[in-house]
């Protein structure tokens, strides 16, 4: 692949087709759930794997923000993850206008990042990163969205938090979505206190003992998915509660 200094959004475009397979095209299709009903139902995929979709990615550092915005409102998602990875790689190299500039276009944009990977590889970055030493309230007004993607970014963009080793605001919305609807929340909340709690078991378990019976179950196997194998046994068996009652587990 031949490095150029800047490229049309049609040149990016052919590049992405020429590392495009039709049998991968329908692998991702049945994996992401774009079937009827299903939560990417509608999404289009070329059939182009993300280590080709980053090397393109880091030809199209050119681009300008109406480019990048073509390529976001593309029915392909291979082009929507292409535009947001680039604005992750103008994020990490730009100074603050430019990081308030992507930031604010990101946030307007959310009905194009539709998709639980287009999430996850931008919103930490992007989300996070610019309010990592800033007020955060959008991410409680994102968490009470209809849209389960918004309410995903609220989630992720604490992961820059998290590695920071601020855990205040991941606990507050994971408390606020347990009662969440849908699985891909109860995924991406356990992730996350997963995450909380490979920094600071402790900080994970005073959650637990305040929260555990009320957890979905997939909520909980996440988030206890790095602790020993009989902590674990013993929060899976929790009783089943509707409202928090403080659980009286101790480990060392």
């Amino acid at each position: 692949m031949i490095e150029k200094a800047q490229m049309s959004v049609a040149e990016v475009r052919r590049l992405l087709r020429g590392q495009a397979c039709a049998e991968d095209a329908r692998i991702l299709q049945r994996f992401f759930k774009t079937g009827p009903g299903e939560y990417g139902e509608g999404d289009v995929f070329l059939g182009v794997r993300v280590p080709a979709i980053r090397r393109v990615a880091r030809l199209c550092g050119g681009l300008s923000l109406g480019e990048i915005r073509a390529l976001l409102h593309s029915r392909y998602h291979e082009e929507r993850l292409l535009a947001l990875l680039t604005m992750v790689r103008r994020f990490e190299k730009g100074d603050d206008a430019l990081r308030q500039r992507l930031f604010g276009f990101y946030l307007r944009e959310t009905r194009f990042i539709n998709n639980w990977d287009l999430v996850d590889l931008s919103a930490p970055q992007i989300v996070g990163g610019w309010l990592s030493r800033r007020d955060r309230s959008v991410l409680r007004t994102l968490a009470a969205s209809a849209d389960l993607w918004e309410r995903r970014i609220a989630v992720l963009a604490t992961f820059a938090f998290i590695r920071a080793g601020e855990f205040g605001e991941t606990l507050a919305l994971c408390e606020r979505l347990i009662s969440d609807p849908h699985d891909l929340m109860h995924k991406a909340c356990g992730w996350m206190l997963r995450e909380v709690g490979k920094r600071s078991v402790e900080t994970l378990r005073r959650f637990l003992r305040a929260h555990a019976g009320r957890l979905p179950r997939t909520m909980l196997r996440y988030a206890i998915e790095r602790l020993p194998e009989p902590e674990r046994k013993a929060w899976l068996a929790v009783p089943r509660r509707t409202a928090s009652e403080p659980v009286r587990l101790e480990f060392s």
